[in-house]
């Protein structure tokens, strides 16, 4: 097989790109079925929204909308990439490199904004931690590949 070919494939680190493609939507699905439920439940929705409870905040019921909100968009975000990522579009680096830098500020967005509710509690705990530092080692990885890899520029011609 010719090397111009052999670019043209899904193959080399564009394995692991198509590995974090397949995972993500399942990843954030998976983080919204395990939150929202129990956050939309009456007795703890209560808590969190009417002005008679101790733990009242104006800004919990926009947090938890905007942020199942977003969770949501990054899912359907994650499956166009892996259609533009399995039929090898044009579009896909740009995509990819775009959601890469999207997740990673909106992870910190998200902690300042729940910060301001919580004021006494620290900017990251230790899954919102964990979850930056993961996307940024993804950007500082993946963005500088998607933007000079010769096989990327070979493979998604469409």
């Amino acid at each position: 097989m010719s090397d111009k070919m052999e670019a043209r494939q899904l193959g080399g680190w564009l394995i692991l790109v198509g590995i974090g493609i397949v995972v993500s939507p399942f990843k954030i699905s998976l983080l919204i079925y395990n939150t929202y439920p129990e956050l939309f439940n009456v007795d703890i929705w209560r808590t969190l929204t009417s002005p008679e409870s101790a733990h009242y905040n104006p800004f919990w019921a926009p947090f938890i909308f905007t942020e199942l909100a977003i969770n949501c968009s990054l899912v359907l975000g994650w499956l166009v990439i892996g259609y533009k990522f399995f039929l090898r579009r044009q579009g896909f680096p740009k995509w990819y490199i775009g959601i890469a830098l999207f997740t990673l500020v909106f992870i910190f967005l998200d902690a300042l904004a729940l910060k301001l509710i919580l004021p006494d509690e620290p900017l990251f705990n230790k899954n919102t931690g964990t979850e930056f530092i993961r996307s940024l080692i993804m950007v500082l990885i993946w963005v500088p590949y998607m933007l000079f890899s010769t096989r990327v520029k070979a493979t998604f011609v469409r």
